[in-house]
């Protein structure tokens, strides 16, 4: 950004902008500024400025931090597939023309192209800034996604071909699962902005400016678990396998806590901006025992802040849908009833969960549909995150653990629905330490209340429903034994209810023809063709799913899962008799840079999926963050299907 528009010595955009829902009377612009002040924003078609109001709304997290959404209302319908540019000021100053790295080669402005009808998307998930660090390249490591997309935009020299949205399926962060040199850079952006300290419930600190500078427990944190009867007992069966009541992530040793300090990581993970200033010498409060990790660490994070403006600026060119997942909280979140119990009866863990609540809706929810999220409500996290030591904290985080509106439409053709599968769970009938399921009976009664009618859909589950079934029976095994958390039992077919009403939905006379399915979560991509057997008009269903942005699975224990799956679950095995899907044709797909047969794809990346005059998948890849493009090809009998 330009020396002209900085405050003090901040810039005055901090973050953004983010593009947000787009329809044909409507443009939602996210963003971040290091002051408040009157907003305007401006649509521009070719020479021509557009007609429009501009509703701007905000909130002031500090005197340095404030958040503005500006609702751009169109008196005319935009039109479709052409590239509009917009601009925003403040004060009557028009800021973003001064800002070449938010624009593309050729065009002075960041711009879109509203396309109401879904011919490109681009989906992913599991955006981790320390991508393995131990098995990182000493120089690099597998890149971001968003990079990805963003060199998959400046390639297209026919804007008509741009993607319609960016669909964020889950962890746009990591709450539990923070490097060291990230939390210090956290922490350090913390003093710059000046953002408030809190009071932390459940603990023997006096508030968190002890965890921000005097004590900021380095790879430590695990000890500050709540240490209840209940979550005692659990921490006895699984903290010997890193594993936790709350906090369940095997590298929860940096689990983010206070408010100050998840605002700062996401102003870090979206914005080059606000890493100016910021060092990541190793403190002296980092362990001996963790130097080495740290440097290297060091080295990985390093490598995510270099991506940063590219990540940066492909959010400002195409709309972004986003919804949680559990690692935007924290690991497991909600799994099981049990775990609930742990973690919202004791002050802290209901503190830490509230506050990624808080943080989720002001940074992604407030965007997918402003509309359902009240001024009032806003206002108060607002007023929350100026002052979070006021009474109406804890209220606040009453008011979103019980709020039920998370989930959200888009009236794009065909329909996109994204889904909230943690607020509604549906808690196991048998024992409360079993998986509960991810959708509860009458968010799945809505859910088939919202398909009637329509002749294709695409339906975001940040959980595959179809996954991979060796994994899935791996699970159901610890599961059988207690143990669904040590192997993050979470999968559509873990809970016998949900499972059986999900079937059930496919079978419906009224399920649309053309049912796209796109998830993330597992850290490795897959596609399967599903047709229902014995059933002349069953639905065409695809399960297209592309993880992460930026995480991958375990390469060898990816592969070994691969190859026993192949063999176990081959149609003709009598093991699939044994899933709930049995009455289901599940054919997957071949990545083109398949060697040997496997069907996964352990590549961090982007998918990029297109769809045909009816809603069907023409085509589907994986932009890979390593700059390889890898297509899902049809097998033979999949040929013969189509």
């Amino acid at each position: 950004m330009s020396e002209a528009v900085e405050t003090g010595n901040l810039p005055l955009i901090l973050a953004g902008p983010i593009l947000r829902r787009v329809t044909s009377n409507e443009v939602v612009i996210w963003l971040a500024t290091s002051r408040p002040g009157d907003f305007d924003a401006k649509l521009l078609l070719a020479e021509e400025t557009l007609s429009v109001r501009v509703e701007p709304v905000q909130v002031s997290a500090a005197d340095t931090l404030h958040f503005c959404l500006m609702r751009v209302h169109c008196e005319s319908p935009l039109p479709e597939g052409v590239l509009i540019r917009y601009d925003i000021a403040l004060e009557s100053q028009w800021l973003l023309g001064s800002a070449p790295e938010l624009h593309y080669s050729g065009h002075d402005l960041p711009g879109f192209v509203f396309q109401p009808k879904l011919r490109r998307i681009l989906h992913g998930s599991c955006r981790k800034p320390h991508l393995m660090p131990d098995e990182a390249a000493e120089e690099g490591d597998s890149g971001d996604g968003l990079a990805r997309a963003d060199d998959y935009l400046a390639t297209l020299d026919d804007v008509s071909q741009r993607p319609s949205a960016i669909l964020m399926s889950g962890d746009q962060i990591y709450a539990d699962d923070v490097a060291g040199p990230m939390l210090v850079a956290i922490h350090q952006l913390i003093r710059h902005l000046g953002l408030s300290e809190e009071s932390l419930p459940g603990t023997d600190l006096t508030d968190s400016r002890v965890l921000h500078d005097e004590s900021p427990h380095y790879y430590d944190r695990d000890n500050l678990l709540p240490q209840t009867e209940l979550a005692g007992k659990l921490r006895d069966q699984f903290f010997s396998g890193a594993k936790k009541p709350v906090f369940t992530s095997v590298n929860a040793r940096n689990h983010l806590m206070s408010l100050a300090e998840l605002s700062a990581m996401y102003l870090l993970v979206w914005s080059p901006v606000c890493w100016d200033g910021i060092t990541l010498d190793m403190p002296d409060s980092v362990p001996q025992d963790q130097h080495e990790r740290y440097a290297k660490e060091r080295r990985v994070i390093e490598n995510f802040r270099g991506n940063l403006t590219a990540a940066r600026r492909v959010m400002a060119n195409i709309p972004i849908a986003m919804i949680f997942d559990d690692h935007d909280v924290t690991d497991d979140w909600n799994l099981t009833a049990a775990w609930g119990e742990a973690a919202y009866e004791h002050p802290l863990s209901r503190r830490v969960i509230g506050n990624a609540l808080i943080s989720y809706l002001l940074f992604q929810a407030w965007g997918n549909a402003p509309e359902k999220f009240p001024i009032k409500l806003i206002e108060r996290a607002g007023r929350v995150l100026r002052d979070p030591a006021s009474d109406d904290h804890s209220d606040l985080i009453n008011t979103l653990l019980k709020f039920d509106e998370w989930h959200f439409e888009w009236p794009t053709s065909p329909l996109l629905i994204v889904l909230d599968t943690r607020t509604h769970r549906w808690r196991s009938e048998r024992s409360l330490n079993r998986p509960s399921g991810l959708m509860d009976w009458e968010a799945m009664t809505d859910l088939q209340q919202k398909l009637i009618g329509h002749e294709a859909v695409v339906l975001v589950s940040a959980a595959p429903v179809f996954g991979v079934k060796l994994i899935e029976a791996i699970q159901r095994v610890f599961t059988w034994f207690g143990k669904p958390l040590m192997v993050d039992a979470e999968n559509w077919m873990a809970h016998r209810g949900a499972a059986h009403v999900l079937m059930n939905l496919f079978r419906h006379p009224k399920t649309p023809q053309n049912f796209v399915i796109l998830s993330g979560d597992v850290h490795y991509s897959f596609v399967y063709d599903i047709h229902i057997r014995g059933r002349r008009s069953s639905p065409d269903i695809w399960q297209i799913t592309s993880s992460g942005i930026r995480n991958e699975f375990p390469p060898k224990l990816l592969d070994v899962f691969d190859r026993l799956n192949r063999w176990l679950f081959a149609p003709w095995s009598p093991l699939n008799w044994l899933t709930k899907r049995r009455d289901m044709r599940v054919a997957p797909r071949r990545p083109e840079s398949a060697s040997r047969g496997e069907r996964l794809l352990n590549a961090a990346g982007i998918g990029l999926v297109e769809l045909d005059e009816h809603g069907a998948p023409s085509k589907v890849q994986q932009l890979c963050a390593a700059r390889e493009d890898v297509t899902f090809q049809l097998s033979d009998e999949q040929a013969r299907w189509e």
